[in-house]
């Protein structure tokens, strides 16, 4: 039979454990207390009682021995077994007093006057030792004394004492104690259960309020944020949830920015196209070299259009697992070469002068293609947002040490404002929406780059001045780190 789903969320529950810990303190100590306790107190009343009767049976001795009752020649005969009856009832024992012949001159119970009696207890106490023993079966403290003369130097052992006194008086007693103290005990664990009870529902609290508010921010009625600062560890919880939250929201609105700018640029060259295919439709007799004009204009479109979905391709590809990278050792100054040599023509129609300077042979563990495109796209850029007065230049440099290779893309272009700095590596971003879309670029050109370099365990810094230009600094180590 499966068990209720709630119980088996109540069980594994906060609450239940603390209740559970509360009733283990109450129960647990209580229980250890009060059976220590009333131990102690038999101990030490089985004790006392033992000292007591060892006290009057010494005096008993004594005055046997110096009375010469072992003789039957005491003129206190009557007065010494009157005492043995006293104690007798005293005590709720018996008296039994041995001769040297191990019989019994004297029973205070009178069932075995005259008899034989033959223990090991009884010869111990003939050699001169006293024999006390409790028997918590039977509930009774038994003795066996010596009787010998004080005054005679030899110690001779005139004869033995053997008295056993009851103990239940003190077992009675110890029942009383024990339903006395199980009716405390109850009543403090009940006490300590219901307090317990009340409080961890008192400290719960907090919890109980953190878990509705993240419920109201899960159902769109919070406001975003949470506020339970009753305890440090609540505060604590709140902060990283707050800060969580916040980057959930940072994404979600970068999300929601990224599905907007691709609708848009997906959208904009299919308008332009439209446009000029609906002008064409309009125009049957128009020019040969208009129609010509038109179909260019939608070509370039097109391109465009083609371009936006293979960064956006690209971009899809870096976003899956560094797992997807084909290392392999590749000459860096080769590669860099021919990534200039392809990119010359750009340079030549743009009039810059584009620059590779090199210092050492460089080897390094990397993906040749996308190591590719994002040196591409940083030199490519440095050449497009460049001066077309002939003035403009970009530099290549790469050097490196015993851990990392550096590249360095220097440029003399338009530079990016400060403010834009730290927003150049976002998805489809523009610092000047207009130059970019008289270039063609898409505002997906950095982000990959960014994307490809921290795939190969790298860095990128950028340094810019506006109107001076810009300068990307990257960092990739030359063995890949798994």
């Amino acid at each position: 039979m499966q068990k209720n789903p709630r119980i088996l969320q109540f069980l594994k529950s906060l609450k239940f454990r603390l209740i559970l810990l509360v009733i283990v303190i109450a129960i647990v100590p209580g229980t250890v207390l009060s059976i220590g306790i009333l131990h102690s107190y038999h101990l030490r009343a089985i004790s006392l009682r033992q000292s007591q009767v060892l006290s009057q049976a010494k005096i008993l001795t004594n005055q046997i021995s110096t009375s010469q009752y072992m003789d039957n020649d005491s003129q206190n005969y009557k007065t010494i077994q009157a005492q043995m009856d006293m104690l007798t009832t005293v005590y709720d024992g018996r008296v039994i007093l041995v001769d040297n012949a191990f019989r019994i001159v004297y029973d205070t119970y009178n069932i075995d006057f005259h008899k034989t009696i033959i223990s090991e207890e009884v010869i111990k106490s003939f050699s001169g030792q006293e024999i006390i023993n409790y028997d918590p079966e039977n509930n009774y403290i038994e003795m066996t004394l010596p009787i010998v003369n004080p005054d005679d130097p030899s110690r001779t052992v005139l004869g033995v004492l053997l008295m056993s006194v009851s103990t239940d008086n003190i077992e009675l007693n110890m029942e009383y104690l024990q339903r006395i103290a199980i009716i405390i005990s109850m009543t403090v664990i009940v006490l300590l259960l219901f307090g317990g009870v009340m409080l961890i529902l008192y400290l719960l609290r907090p919890l109980r309020r953190l878990s509705d508010e993240i419920a109201a921010i899960e159902t769109g009625y919070g406001d975003y944020r949470l506020q339970v600062n009753d305890y440090t560890e609540t505060i604590r919880i709140c902060e990283k949830f707050n800060t969580l939250l916040a980057r959930m929201k940072v994404m979600d609105d970068s999300r929601q920015e990224f599905v907007s700018n691709v609708s848009h640029e997906l959208k904009t060259p299919l308008t332009s196209i439209k446009v000029l295919a609906d002008s064409i439709n309009s125009m049957p007799d128009a020019p040969k070299e208009l129609y010509q004009e038109f179909m260019g204009d939608i070509t370039n479109e097109i391109e465009r259009e083609t371009k936006i979905v293979n960064d956006l391709l690209s971009l899809v590809r870096m976003d899956k697992s560094a797992a997807d990278l084909n290392i392999e050792t590749v000459n860096i100054n080769e590669l860099l070469e021919q990534i200039l040599k392809r990119l010359q023509p750009i340079a030549d129609r743009q009039k810059v002068e584009l620059v590779l300077e090199t210092f050492r042979p460089i080897s390094a563990e990397v993906d040749e293609v996308k190591l590719t495109l994002a040196v591409t796209n940083l030199i490519e850029n440095a050449i497009k947002y460049n001066k077309t007065d002939g003035e403009g230049w970009v530099h290549v440099t790469l050097n490196a040490d015993h851990q990392y290779f550096y590249l360095k893309v220097e440029d003399s272009g338009i530079g990016i404002p400060e403010e834009s700095l730290e927003h150049i590596y976002e998805r489809f971003y523009r610092v000047d929406k207009s130059h970019s879309r008289e270039i063609g670029g898409t505002g997906l050109g950095l982000a990959i780059t960014r994307s490809c370099i921290l795939m190969h365990r790298g860095a990128i810094k950028v340094y810019s001045v506006l109107g001076e230009g810009t300068t990307f600094d990257v960092r990739i180590p030359l063995n890949y780190i798994t």
